[in-house]
């Protein structure tokens, strides 16, 4: 596999203090491949699971990004910040005395459907502009309240003081703003919060545990053996169902030509992986109804 030729995920552990751009153009550089995109921005203070497209895989991403993910999170309650994260600058301090037992009834009304407004320092845009940009001018605007899910949340540390430390694990959908979550909880029980470390484990059935530190990429890459941290795009969708054809079907979907719902079997609606012989990625097509339409053809 060339740079030009590579196709497939990288899966990277981002770490804290770089931007999700700052690692994509990392990795351009160190593979000599111009085509890298990622799936689910990560704040620079955040660490862990970012995942790489490489080549035509970059039109995968957004089947990456429309995933589950899991987080670990530490916040510091009493202390309110202008980004509601460490990199930000203090607004106000203020004493919040309780305890782990105060907690959970809390948790308990963040679980399943909620709604939430975005941070000012998040990349929704309003009337053209991103929220980000408005703060950087010292702007504040009325945001929209959004639906997001939290699958769960779990408390799993808690430091008392007069300013505690909480660490909770939330399992959420696309879209979510764990540091809105943290301070809506403070909100919650007559405080504010703001973050101290963010850390993503899981995107879908992709997990850091698996990831690749940059060192150990650019270590591997001046080996000229970075191939072998290329995750195959088949194994990078975990979360679609597969449906494997024979060679007559395989060169159909190569020509992007939509198929008849049987022969995606056992699938009824939504987007699948279709692998050709030797079990290649050939694209991923949505069922609909008795038919099945090319989503994106990679073969």
């Amino acid at each position: 596999m060339t740079a030009a030729s590579a196709v497939g995920f990288l899966l990277v552990d981002k770490p804290q203090g770089w931007t999700s751009h700052d690692v994509v153009a990392k990795v351009r550089n160190l593979l000599g491949m111009k085509k890298v995109g990622h799936a689910g921005t990560l704040d620079p203070m955040a660490t862990g699971l970012l995942v790489l497209g490489l080549g035509r895989a970059t039109r995968l991403l957004r089947f990456v990004q429309e995933t589950e993910k899991e987080y670990v999170a530490r916040a510091q309650f009493g202390v309110a910040t202008d980004s509601l994260d460490a990199d930000g600058s203090v607004l106000s301090r203020a004493p919040m005395e309780i305890g782990q037992d105060d907690l959970e009834p809390v948790l308990e009304r963040f679980r399943g459907s909620i709604l939430q407004v975005p941070p000012m320092v998040s990349a929704r845009k309003v009337e053209g502009r991103r929220l980000y940009e408005l703060a950087r001018e010292g702007r504040e605007v009325e945001r929209e309240a959004r639906p997001v899910t939290i699958y769960s949340l779990e408390l799993t540390d808690f430091a008392p003081s007069d300013y505690p430390q909480v660490e909770f694990l939330v399992r959420c959908s696309k879209g979510t703003y764990v540091r809105t979550l943290a301070d809506d909880m403070a909100r919650a029980l007559g405080g504010r919060a703001h973050l101290t470390e963010l850390r993503r484990t899981r995107n879908g059935g992709l997990s850091v545990a698996d990831a690749h530190s940059v060192e150990s990429i650019a270590g591997a890459a001046a080996e000229g053996e970075w191939q072998r941290l290329v995750l195959d795009p088949l194994d990078g969708l975990p979360d679609l169902p597969l449906v494997e054809v024979d060679a007559e079907v395989a060169q159909a979907v190569g020509n992007g030509v939509p198929l008849a719902g049987s022969v995606l079997a056992g699938v009824d609606s939504g987007c699948v992986r279709v692998a050709g012989p030797e079990r290649r990625l050939l694209g991923v097509y949505r069922v609909e109804g008795s038919r099945a339409v090319p989503e994106v053809v990679i073969s």
